[in-house]
């Protein structure tokens, strides 16, 4: 291994750690990870920016909804959604639990679970002080919703973007394929609710009468808005299969132009505020981390990695598969995975290249074939385990320290072991149950 490559490596290692111990804030993390690998000339400024370009079309999407979503603010639908969930209660604990999940799956479905958390998850804490049971079961409740939901479509979850855009799966081979898998996940989840959440199953619920009752502000804008966002989610599905195709990365640009223009016209906010309040701060995190791992490609890290992967698997996909499903999923719950799976694609790109199942094109970054059919599970596999893994730990997603911002700023931590207690068994339940879809669906039609 030359320098440069020890280099790439050791300044990898060091951003997962300080993003995992939060010594460091995540972007500042990456970006300075970035940056020194430009200052040693482990890349150069141009060849960094042509890692930060092969993954636009992820940019661009989450650029898309993070814009339409804050358009939607002024009309306070959120605020209107979190208290129907007490509402839908009707005074009982399990009907709030089930409500939870009843509100959060269909939006986590379209929106990245991280911005829904933080949508929802504000509202939490003081319906639950006003109902007098603790806030933080629920907020946690939520964050496991948010990040299994992110599996039902292709755009739920930046990991499953990430790796459905790198094998170039469009968002109606997902539904058909992989959509299942998702809501075994989130019914997984409703299985375990009188398990995980016993005192507040049975608890029986008063004072609603007294709840806050949000009003819905500007309909008008609300329903031109819910008309844009339909045909949004229509265009995903049919978007790459039209006669010119349109993915997902531009449809998410053109709804959120369209709810800029809808929130201009109708005064009820500046694009200016809008575009202020858009979280520069992930995006500027997802192309700091693409650098990071571009540099470990360039310098042959990710193919000498590819070749032990190659030793120890051989051509077995279906262990493999489950293998990298339970892997990724453990890893996944204490490296965030964003920058895991992004360093994961090339590497089992390279590994399939090394055993012959697929031509060296594949490497390509503009590469937009189809793999073989029979090595998709491993790609399958690590979409599943990625995202799942992040409900074992309080540091395994996004969305996870979003929630234990909000409650800090109620007055109460999610503390690490807290987190643990019901995070490990969901995740482990989880990855089970998945991993026998996974072998049904996919490896024994290839036995």
């Amino acid at each position: 291994m030359d320098w440069q490559a020890t280099v790439a490596l050791g300044l990898f290692a060091i951003v997962i750690g300080l993003v995992m111990t939060e010594w460091l804030h995540m972007t500042i993390a990456a970006l300075l990870g970035a940056l020194v690998l430009v200052l040693f000339n482990v890349l150069t400024l141009s060849e960094a920016i042509t890692y930060i370009s092969k993954s636009h079309a992820t940019l661009a999407l989450f650029l898309g909804v993070m814009v339409m979503v804050r358009a939607f603010e002024p009309t306070r639908i959120f605020e209107y959604l979190g208290t129907q969930i007490v509402l839908l209660a009707r005074g009982e604990g399990k009907r709030l639990l089930l409500g939870i999940v009843a509100i959060t799956t269909p939006i986590c479905a379209v929106l990245p679970n991280a911005t829904t958390v933080m949508l929802l998850a504000p509202l939490i804490p003081p319906i639950a002080q006003d109902l007098g049971i603790n806030f933080v079961p629920l907020l946690i409740l939520m964050v496991f919703v948010a990040n299994s939901a992110g599996l039902l479509t292709l755009v739920g979850d930046p990991a499953t973007f990430i790796v459905g855009d790198a094998i170039n799966i469009s968002f109606l081979d997902y539904l058909l394929k992989l959509s299942l898998g998702g809501a075994i996940a989130v019914l997984t989840i409703i299985a375990l609710l009188p398990l995980l959440f016993p005192r507040i199953w049975s608890t029986k619920l008063t004072d609603l009468e007294h709840l806050p009752h949000p009003q819905i502000n500007h309909p008008r804008m609300l329903f031109l808005g819910g008309i844009v966002v339909g045909f949004v989610l229509l265009f995903f599905v049919i978007g790459e299969a039209l006669p010119v195709p349109i993915s997902p990365a531009t449809v998410a640009l053109l709804g959120a132009a369209l709810c800029l223009a809808l929130a201009h016209h109708s005064k009820i906010d500046t694009v200016n505020n809008i575009l202020r309040d858009v979280d520069w701060s992930t995006l500027i995190f997802f192309m700091s981390i693409f650098v990071v791992i571009g540099a470990l490609e360039k310098t042959g890290v990710i193919a000498a990695a590819s070749g032990v992967l190659a030793f120890i698997l051989g051509k077995n996909i279906a262990f493999g598969a489950i293998a990298l499903l339970f892997a990724v999923g453990l890893l996944s719950s204490v490296v965030p995975n964003i920058p895991l799976v992004v360093a994961m694609v090339p590497l089992l790109k390279q590994y399939l290249v090394n055993v012959g199942m697929a031509g060296p094109e594949v490497l390509s970054p503009d590469f937009a074939g189809q793999l073989p059919n029979e090595v998709l599970p491993l790609f399958y596999a690590m979409m599943y385990g990625a995202t799942l893994g992040g409900n074992g730990t309080l540091v395994g997603a996004s969305s996870n320290i979003v929630a234990a911002g909000i409650a800090e700023q109620h007055g109460k931590r999610i503390p690490f072991k807290v987190f643990l207690k019901y995070g490990i068994p969901t995740m482990a339940l989880q990855l089970v149950t998945v991993s026998i879809y996974v072998v049904i669906r996919f490896l024994l039609p290839q036995a």
